[in-house]
């Protein structure tokens, strides 16, 4: 099964895109080849793009704060394990106080080190960073491996917490979801909403079908078109029907 993920607002977007990022720094850090880490500067590059948007600390304490409340009046619910919840109440309160122990805009550490950003102003050009434009880069590419894992895991620490912020409220926004199953007649579905509201969907398909889902939503109705995913048909309405499984995810 391939899981397919459509946030519905800016403010899962953006987490989604952080997730990514962050899982691929992990990647590319725990390799020890040159290129590897090359991929890991520039994936820290990216993350300080989407880290450096004013509002997304404070959404993200904001969110975690509201979630700790609806969690904490769960307690003496006997369907609620009392050790799996406080456990993640605790991981919410580590978070949110690492969140708020940050000052100033997240990542300024990067943006002041001159040597980073020349890296970063040279990568947006083709070939940009060959050893002759930054011997310098040149040079700690060839320090041994552990040097500059510590060195990229010291570059990455001002966005562990919103990476530990946007993984929590993810998980709790996947586990929101109940999933349904459907078919899409001739690769279309449609469902009416009533009003409903949803942060995120989620559609799930055997990866035997060689097609891949479109979503639109609104408050009123929710389309799903899956097109051909490769051939000269790609991006054209799948012909067949197709059986997928469909979760609603909302906070």
């Amino acid at each position: 099964m391939i899981s397919y993920e459509f946030p519905l607002n800016e403010r899962v977007r953006t987490l989604l895109r952080l997730e990514d990022l962050c899982g691929k720094l992990d990647f590319f850090m725990g390799s020890g080849e040159q290129r590897c880490h090359h991929a890991a500067i520039l994936t820290l590059f990216e993350i300080l793009e989407v880290a450096g948007r004013a509002d997304l600390k404070s959404e993200l304490i904001q969110e975690l704060e509201r979630q700790r409340q609806h969690l904490d009046g769960l307690r003496g619910n006997p369907a609620i394990s009392a050790a799996a919840l406080d456990a993640v109440l605790g991981e919410i309160d580590r978070t949110s106080a690492r969140l708020l122990a940050g000052s100033g805009k997240t990542g300024q550490e990067l943006r002041d080190n001159e040597w980073l950003m020349g890296i970063r102003q040279r990568s947006g050009i083709p070939g940009g960073v060959c050893e002759f434009d930054l011997p310098s880069y040149h040079w700690w590419l060839h320090l041994p491996a552990e040097v500059r894992r510590a060195d990229i895991a010291h570059w990455g620490a001002p966005f562990v917490p919103l990476k530990e912020g946007s993984r929590i409220v993810l998980n709790l926004l996947r586990e929101s979801g109940k999933t349904t199953r459907a078919q899409a007649v001739q690769g279309t579905f449609q469902q009416m909403m009533g009003g409903k509201v949803s942060q995120m969907l989620r559609v799930r398909l055997d990866e035997a079908y060689a097609c891949v889902p479109e979503v639109s939503a609104n408050k009123y109705a929710m389309n799903v078109r899956f097109t051909h995913a490769q051939g000269a048909e790609r991006g054209r309405t799948y012909d067949g029907d197709v059986d997928f499984e469909l979760s609603y995810c909302n906070l």
